[in-house]
């Protein structure tokens, strides 16, 4: 029985063909589930204000936009933009038509996995925000689909647009010592056997398919654009961790 005559989909899930698009969980309580979990992390480890201004760059198709539904104040605001135009489509009718505080657009970039026949490059787009206008900005599963010179664009562009004080969560594979021993011992989700220096694929073919970024090179790239991390990386499940936070690994990373 289809979900939405079953009655198992509310009126904030999107059916099941949209979220295979973004997610590797695509059951309904899994998807959900995940989305509060987000939202946990914010509170928990962001510090995130009912009140606050937010950016989530790749906004899917709502997963954790829903959850925020029930937690941002009418004081608080809520901007998303995701390369998928479908998703932007189904959070525009379904979302923000019920939260006018929740914001969708579509950026049409470039990424081989995602959107190939996309028109700008991630190496050079600037977020379409005035500088200093978010107090938080996450990404989910984001970094984990782009290469070197397109990752290090984009954290500078959310050191651009967080407010002095503000915070970002982002999360990654990030390639270490650990990671190394256990995805050798055949723990891991992913082989990542393509070594490309700073960064290592499961997909020659199709690199954006998934990436693992060399941790001591994000932990630069942070640096570099003055994003500070008060709390050493929340690793993540995997590459055969028992479980910890979360199935990738977390940054939360503060503007002076």
């Amino acid at each position: 029985m289809a979900e939405s005559v079953s009655g198992a989909r509310d009126e904030l899930t999107p059916p099941r063909w949209l979220r295979s698009r973004f997610a590797s969980t695509i059951g309904i309580r899994e998807y959900k589930q995940a989305g509060r979990d987000f939202l946990r992390f914010f509170i928990e480890l962001c510090q995130l204000k009912p009140n606050e201004a937010v950016l989530e760059v790749g906004s899917g198709c709502g997963r954790i936009a829903a959850a925020l539904t029930g937690y941002l104040s009418g004081q608080g605001r809520y901007e998303g933009f995701e390369i998928v135009a479908a998703g932007v489509d189904w959070c525009r009718a379904t979302i923000s038509s019920r939260f006018p505080a929740f914001y969708f657009q579509t950026a049409d970039i470039y990424n081989r996995h995602y959107n190939p026949k996309g028109r700008s490059s991630a190496q050079t787009y600037a977020f379409p925000y005035p500088d200093a206008t978010f107090d938080f900005v996450f990404l989910s599963s984001v970094f984990t689909h782009m290469l070197p010179e397109e990752a290090q664009n984009y954290l500078a562009e959310i050191a651009r647009v967080l407010k002095p004080g503000g915070r970002c969560l982002s999360t990654y594979f990030l390639w270490n010592a650990e990671a190394a021993a256990l995805t050798e011992a055949g723990k891991s989700q992913f082989d990542f056997y393509c070594d490309r220096g700073v960064y290592r694929v499961e997909n020659p073919a199709v690199p954006e398919t998934a990436v693992c970024f060399a941790e001591q090179f994000i932990l630069e790239l942070h640096a570099q654009v003055g994003l500070i991390l008060k709390h050493p990386p929340w690793y993540g499940t995997w590459c055969g961790r028992p479980r910890v936070l979360s199935g990738q690994d977390v940054i939360v990373a503060w503007k002076p």
